[in-house]
């Protein structure tokens, strides 16, 4: 059975777990996925005054590491959870632009950003193609989109699954956002599959690497 990702029903689970989020992320990641996004977040080419969109923010994961960075950076997220965005400009709001948006309607002109990240986003969208293509949109020539989610389909993936699974009954009392965490994984395509989509779109592959034994997959497109 397919995951129901239509945009009124994922907003309303992410509004749902918004406050315990951040906890129940690093319960199931076993603290890893800020680690990871650092080391991500590394293979950018940065410079002062970059305009940096991150789509699909959530609670500013990202925003807090790029803040730690030696960059003058001016950084704007994106997402259609209010919830998430409260969070977020709480933590972040004198230095980081907050705007709820649909990633698949960016609400900015062509070629606007240096740089786009999207962690975790995009497999919970509804129109893959549609929001590639918004991206691609806004992106300037030769600017680079950092795409971080789950990799290939393996044994430590299914580890993976276990562990999150049992964190879920431990932690946490609503276990429905968390299997579709796990149903959304099991449906999200490979990375060499995403790679195509992207492709099709004209992103050209820059650099490709994978983290935990491929359970998660980065890869780096440019315009």
């Amino acid at each position: 059975m397919t995951t129901d990702k239509t945009p009124e029903k994922i907003s309303e689970m992410f509004d749902d777990i918004a406050l315990n989020y951040d906890r129940n992320n690093n319960i199931i990641s076993l603290g890893l996925h800020n680690r990871i996004k650092k080391l991500a977040l590394k293979n950018l080419t940065l410079k002062d005054n970059f305009k940096i969109l991150d789509i699909c923010c959530g609670t500013g994961d990202i925003e807090k590491i790029l803040l730690k960075t030696k960059y003058a950076l001016d950084i704007t997220g994106i997402d259609f959870s209010e919830k998430m965005l409260l969070i977020a400009n709480d933590c972040h709001s004198d230095k980081v632009h907050f705007i709820k948006a649909d990633a698949t309607d960016l609400p900015f002109e062509d070629n606007s950003f240096d740089t786009i990240t999207m962690t975790f986003g995009l497999r919970n969208i509804q129109n893959r193609t549609k929001a590639i293509k918004e991206a691609y949109r806004v992106l300037r020539k030769d600017g680079e989109f950092l795409h971080l989610d789950f990799g290939v389909k393996n044994f430590p993936s299914k580890i993976f699954d276990f562990i999150a699974k049992t964190g879920i009954k431990l932690f946490y009392k609503d276990k429905l956002p968390y299997e579709y965490l796990i149903n959304s994984k099991k449906e999200f395509p490979e990375p060499d599959e995403i790679i195509k989509e992207f492709a099709a779109e004209n992103f050209k592959l820059k650099k490709k690497k994978d983290f935990l034994l491929g359970i998660i997959s980065m890869q780096i497109y440019t315009k």
